[in-house]
């Protein structure tokens, strides 16, 4: 089975309730259920979270919650993999034995059912041995980056490309914060920490809004309102 999964776990701090806090009339984690379901590539599609308000508000929205998650897999600090691995094995346990896994994350209001059948075809087309992730480019080299040193003043962080022309230097990418899709066999394996080979599915860089802080959530806002009103005035 493919399978999508959603790690919405409780207890977050920067933006309470974050997972299903109000984003434009709606709790934030419909817009990815709502892409997932829309996309039609899931037979599965589990919100994987340890909090019963957060089930119960995706029972709400359509997607009741098969199992919550044990709460040693909610910590601040708990790595998705462990997370995805622990589900698969409670769908396996059931005699549901997943194929191909999305991780599609519950901040992603941006997210398309057209971005997901896209990415999975890229996926698909690949022979689906390698995970794919969502990316978008950085809007500045990265070599042009600056850090802090210890007195605080600001310095490159890579000095021996600071010269460098722009258009001289190649394009870099960065998660955009989104969605993967994976072999559940990849996923499976213990010693996997990292994947070190990833297929890119390059999205519109106002796609990758990566929402921790409220700034991230007014900016994403912000994003999903203008971009709506410009096609809702294309239609007219």
């Amino acid at each position: 089975m493919r399978i999508a999964i959603i790690p919405a776990r409780g207890g977050s701090k920067r933006i309470k309730d974050k997972n299903i806090v109000d984003f434009c009339g709606k709790p934030m984690i419909s817009y990815a259920l709502e892409a997932a379901r829309a996309s039609g590539l899931f037979d599965v599609i589990h919100v994987s979270t340890d909090s019963e308000r957060i089930a119960a508000v995706a029972d709400d929205l359509g997607f009741p919650v098969a199992f919550l998650r044990d709460p040693s897999m909610a910590g601040d600090h708990t790595p998705l993999m462990p997370v995805l691995r622990w589900v698969l094995e409670r769908f396996r346990d059931s005699g549901r034995e997943a194929s191909d896994v999305c991780l599609l994350m519950p901040c992603a209001p941006l997210v398309e059912a057209e971005d997901l059948r896209g990415a999975y075809d890229a996926y698909a087309r690949s022979g689906r041995e390698i995970p794919l992730l969502a990316v978008v480019s950085f809007p500045y080299p990265v070599e042009r980056a600056l850090a802090l040193d210890s007195e605080g003043v600001l310095r490159p962080k890579y000095p021996d490309s600071w010269h460098a022309r722009s258009q001289d230097l190649a394009p870099a990418y960065h998660d955009a914060g989104l969605f993967s899709f994976s072999p559940a066999a990849h996923i499976m394996n213990p010693a996997l920490v990292v994947a070190d080979r990833l297929l890119p599915y390059r999205l519109p860089r106002y796609k990758g809004v990566d929402i921790d802080e409220p700034e991230d959530l007014e900016l994403a806002e912000m994003i999903y309102r203008g971009w709506h009103a410009m096609r809702k005035a294309a239609e007219e």
